[in-house]
């Protein structure tokens, strides 16, 4: 009987112990999950002039990245872009246009006469992409990164329209994202600039 009772009770610790280093690797996986996060830093892109644009060069800055668009209800908004990016990019924050086609081909030009059209228009100074997809099969990366929680750690989000606006902090994590007809110089954006 005693042999019966010492084995049950040896058993139970195995399965006891054995739990435990399940739980254990459930725990490192999980732990493993959260530090596979992106963030923005691992991405290259190319400008209007076709140069490389290396987000990792933001590192330590807030960065606002907009899809835009020349021939949209919504293109004045380029005028408070570039306002709030004259404003605080000494401290800090920068703003990154992605001219794109997506919506009523609203953006039907070629990336010098998007280049031209920003200056001509609204004075752009701040950097400037090369057109790209940001919704559908062509979506390009740097898009995947902000609509998939998979990737970006916070949320699923699809874009809606020209000027909608994903914010991007310090650690190069998404933090927000803003609908199109919210204006840049709204104070949702401004105090997270500015905190």
């Amino acid at each position: 009987m005693k042999k019966i009772v010492s084995l049950a009770y040896g058993a139970l610790i195995l399965f006891s112990c054995q739990n435990q280093a399940q739980t254990s690797v459930k725990k490192t996986n999980k732990k493993q999950e959260v530090m596979a996060k992106e963030t923005i830093y691992q991405y290259k892109v190319e400008d209007l002039s076709g140069n490389t644009f290396d987000f990792s060069t933001l590192k330590g800055k807030k960065v606002m990245i907009v899809n835009t668009a020349s021939k949209c209800g919504l293109t004045p908004q380029y005028k408070d872009l570039e306002a709030i990016y004259k404003e605080y990019k000494d401290k800090g924050f920068v703003i990154v246009g992605f001219p794109a086609n997506n919506f009523a081909s609203q953006e039907p030009g070629t990336n010098e006469e998007i280049g031209a059209f920003c200056q001509q228009n609204y004075g752009v100074t701040f950097p400037m992409m090369d057109k790209v997809s940001v919704k559908g099969d062509d979506m390009c990366e740097i898009y995947k990164f902000l609509t998939q929680k998979s990737k970006n750690g916070l949320q699923d989000s699809e874009v809606e329209w020209n000027f909608q606006k994903y914010l991007i902090n310090e650690k190069g994590e998404l933090a927000k994202v803003i609908k199109p007809r919210t204006l840049p110089t709204d104070p949702e954006v401004i105090n997270w600039i500015k905190s």
